[in-house]
């Protein structure tokens, strides 16, 4: 496969981002998912931006925001611009939802989680929403949630990892929230408006947030935004094969060798880096990974195992 080198729309200047949520500490997927973000907008010479991704206020955990700060700094990210937090970027969002609903492309929806909980699975886990309320709200019943109103049609993108992705919104996910019945705007809305808002070129994140990107390349076309491109890296899995996330208790990259765990990760992103390096200190670990990134290396996969890390 031949190298690939992810461009801005237009092949204007490259921006990257890493949006971690903080609901812990970063562990080994975070870090390799900040790494290959990281790397592949400073290989074009590029700008690497960084958001904390705080919107689902329930599963925020106190002090894991500052946590992360300290530990991308404590292994050598350096990032271009104040860091954005979207808990205070409300107003935007309610922006992009007001030009959706006077475009007729939003619906009020009276429905519980109980009540479509027998909804076929969409790809993601969740529940394909059946459309209940798509045609106005029943009787007696008042608006929770407002959905986007999908229409058929296949959205296909090319990941620069994954290869070619193609899915049919409508008939995979149905009408998706987009503003919460808690009051908080959906992840799948404010994402889409802080990557445009910051002019990110190339979103470069986790295979786990694949099935999502068709949602957010909609909601851009429906929104005037152009799509940036994507490659989602596989994700890491313990032992037993789940990916390593707090729910799994996968342990945190704070406290160990940063030049140690940087190697690891570039190793699990298939960038072969030779032996001894770890020893060579944190500056000489980015050294050689800025010189030698390669997309092309990435392996082709949803997940890799990295069960020293589970």
């Amino acid at each position: 496969m031949p190298d690939v080198a992810l461009a801005g729309p237009a092949g204007g200047p490259v921006v990257g981002r890493f949006a971690p949520s903080p609901s812990g500490p970063l562990h080994f997927g975070s870090m390799v998912a900040a790494l290959g973000s990281c790397l592949s907008a400073r290989a074009a010479g590029g700008r690497w931006l960084l958001r904390i991704e705080d919107v689902d206020a329930p599963r925020t955990v106190p002090g894991a925001a500052d946590g992360i700060l300290r530990t991308l700094e404590q292994f050598g990210f350096e990032w271009d611009g104040p860091v954005v937090w979207q808990s205070r970027r409300t107003d935007a969002y309610r922006a992009a939802f007001e030009q959706l609903r006077a475009a007729g492309q939003v619906f009020a929806c009276a429905c519980t989680r109980k009540e479509i909980a027998d909804s076929a699975l969409a790809r993601d886990g969740t529940r394909r929403y059946p459309g209940t309320c798509r045609g106005g709200l029943p009787p007696g019943r008042s608006a929770r949630a407002w959905r986007l109103r999908v229409e058929p049609g296949v959205v296909s993108f090319d990941d620069a990892v994954q290869g070619r992705i193609e899915e049919d919104v409508a008939a995979d996910v149905g009408d998706f929230v987009l503003l919460r019945a808690d009051g908080l705007f959906a992840y799948q809305l404010a994402v889409v408006v802080d990557d445009a808002e910051a002019g990110v070129t190339e979103v470069v994140r986790g295979a786990d947030l694949l099935d999502s990107t068709a949602r957010q390349i909609l909601l851009q076309r429906l929104l005037g935004h152009v799509p940036p491109a994507y490659a989602h890296l596989p994700v890491a899995s313990n032992a037993a094969g789940e990916k390593l996330s707090k729910q799994t208790l996968a342990r945190a990259v704070e406290g160990g060798d940063p030049a140690r765990v940087l190697v690891d990760a570039l190793d699990f992103l298939g960038q072969q880096p030779p032996p001894g390096l770890a020893e060579a200190g944190l500056a000489a670990v980015w050294g050689w990974a800025r010189q030698h990134w390669s997309m092309a290396r990435v392996p082709q996969q949803r997940s890799v195992p990295a069960p020293r890390y589970g």
